[in-house]
């Protein structure tokens, strides 16, 4: 084996590890914040929602790790807790918009003619507005809470996904396997379905872990604006926005709900990374 032999396994070696590393690392986070919503009951000190006047605005200390928020209410619990609402913000956001993109996109890619140019007219109306005016507008439109928020990421999320589902088709289609299966006489759900479909959605789950930090980031804004989770649930967008006031003075009560959003974005992102690389997917 020649020298330059070695070096090129060791360069794939050393690229191979990294990105098993990052993978790691990645689902490492998400599995930590996975652990901790499901613990929640068992592992939170003290009652998420449960108002102490005499313990205000306390710094971090052994008996609040976190500190106390300007109703007493522990910190560290109220993370703990939010970290059930900010997944399932994070899963439910991305899933709808994956899963009708992913079918809108697979239809107009196959079928091309009227039906692909009348799916790119609605796309084109739907990008001439600004992501966030537009899922605000729907939230305003439908009224606050969580379930508004998952209609309007569905209403508008879509269109990335099936872009990238719309661009694969185009291509899968006319190989050699996608043309025997139509002179096979097989159907039309199942040549997407079973033989497009498979081949064209690594691209997509790629995106859907950048995606997740986008949704938990637009999660966190909505509630920051009052138009997301509402108060007393404890939410990390929303614990933000309580401690607005206090930044000064009890910096802890946005610290730690902050940071809680940072690694959670962090994890998604690095996970997306590893498996792009791994899948050979580069956006």
């Amino acid at each position: 084996m020649s020298a330059g032999a070695i070096s090129i396994t060791a360069s794939g070696w050393r690229t191979f590890l990294g990105r098993r590393t990052m993978l790691m690392a990645g689902a490492g986070i998400l599995l930590f914040f996975v652990l901790l919503a499901v613990a929640a009951p068992l592992i939170a000190p003290y009652d998420p929602i449960l108002q102490d006047g005499g313990a205000r605005l306390r710094p971090p200390s052994l008996l609040h790790p976190f500190g106390t928020d300007n109703f007493g209410r522990d910190i560290l619990s109220r993370i703990i807790w939010g970290a059930r609402v900010d997944l399932q913000i994070a899963l439910i956001g991305v899933a709808f918009p994956f899963v009708i993109g992913t079918i809108l996109g697979t239809v107009a890619g196959f079928f091309g003619g009227i039906v692909d140019a009348l799916f790119m007219r609605i796309v084109d109306i739907i990008l001439a507005f600004p992501f966030l005016v537009l899922m605000l507008s729907i939230i305003t439109i439908l009224g606050p809470g969580l379930g508004s928020f998952y209609i309007a990421m569905a209403l508008v999320g879509w269109v990335s996904y099936a872009r990238l589902i719309r661009a694969q088709i185009l291509v899968l289609k006319n190989n050699d396997y996608a043309v025997a299966a139509v002179s096979l006489g097989f159907g039309r759900m199942r040549i997407m379905f079973r033989h497009l479909l498979p081949n064209a959605i690594a691209g997509s789950i790629v995106f859907s872990m950048s995606d997740a930090v986008l949704v938990l980031l637009s999660g966190a804004a909505v509630s920051y604006l009052g138009l997301g989770v509402q108060p007393p649930v404890a939410e990390w967008g929303v614990m933000v926005a309580e401690g607005q006031s206090f930044i000064t003075t009890a910096w802890w009560i946005t610290l730690f709900p902050g940071l809680s959003i940072v690694f959670l974005a962090f994890g998604f992102s690095m996970l997306g990374d590893a498996l792009g690389e791994l899948l050979g997917v580069h956006e």
